[in-house]
């Protein structure tokens, strides 16, 4: 299956990333020469999605200029200008100007590298993988060691059949959320209209016993502070030279 519709998350106020943010958004931050959001952009891209919603608050200009320069999707503007949305209210906000599909939820400032050419992408094992039917959501995992710039936690807890519950130090199959989500638009009908944050959600399908999630392959990064700018860079260039 191929989804063809995505929302990005891209109007955080990037604190962490002072003085760099506070003349620049987080998501247009070069990494190896790329801005992150484009890492985003362009895994949708390959994984075949054709529209995307991005929502944008700070330092909003820059994001809509890039983002009218960027080419392979036509790209929607999420305003948020007036008002963040928090990461649950941004995307039920975004959700409206989609249609009712399957949809990838991707956040701007977390990206991964490696992905083995001829293999199908992290995204498109992840449309392949979502069963609505039996999920709520299926998130892209990614086990610590796989990191770079990662606090440390892990933040769910893997079953043998994709399952995840709240990693609560139990040895049990420790995964990191990766900042991607599969998911139906319809999932977000009963979504408060103010602003919120996406674990609620989480929360929700885990009770239910619907909250899954897929290894990704490769290496993730997140960069959440100037300095982590080059330790991504010098993880970029490592494994390009094992590639």
């Amino acid at each position: 299956m191929t989804i063809r519709q995505a929302m990005v998350l891209a109007a955080g106020l990037g604190t962490r990333m002072r003085p760099i943010t506070d003349t620049i958004p987080k998501p247009l931050v070069k990494i190896d020469g790329k801005p992150m959001i484009d890492y985003a952009l362009d895994s949708l891209v390959a994984a075949g999605v054709e529209r995307a919603v991005v929502n944008v608050h700070h330092h909003a200009d820059q994001m809509l200029q890039h983002l009218g320069n960027y080419r392979g999707l036509d790209i929607v503007i999420s305003d948020e200008q007036d008002a963040l949305m928090n990461s649950g209210g941004g995307l039920a906000k975004g959700l409206m100007l989609l249609d009712r599909d399957d949809v990838f939820v991707m956040n701007a400032d977390l990206f991964w590298i490696g992905e083995l050419p001829g293999r199908p992408t992290n995204l498109q094992r992840l449309a392949g993988f979502f069963d609505a039917e039996r999920m709520d959501m299926a998130l892209l995992c990614v086990k610590i060691e796989d990191t770079t710039g990662h606090n440390g936690k892990n933040d769910f807890s893997l079953a043998a059949d994709g399952r995840l519950t709240r990693y609560r130090d139990d040895p049990a199959n420790p995964v990191v959320y990766a900042g991607a989500i599969a998911m139906n638009p319809s999932l977000f009908d009963d979504a408060p209209k103010d602003a919120f944050n996406l674990n609620i959600y989480f929360d929700k399908a885990i009770a239910r016993g619907r909250l899954f999630g897929m290894v990704l392959e490769g290496h993730w990064l997140t960069v959440g502070t100037p300095e982590a700018i080059g330790e991504a860079e010098e993880t970029i260039r490592r494994l390009r030279a094992f590639a």
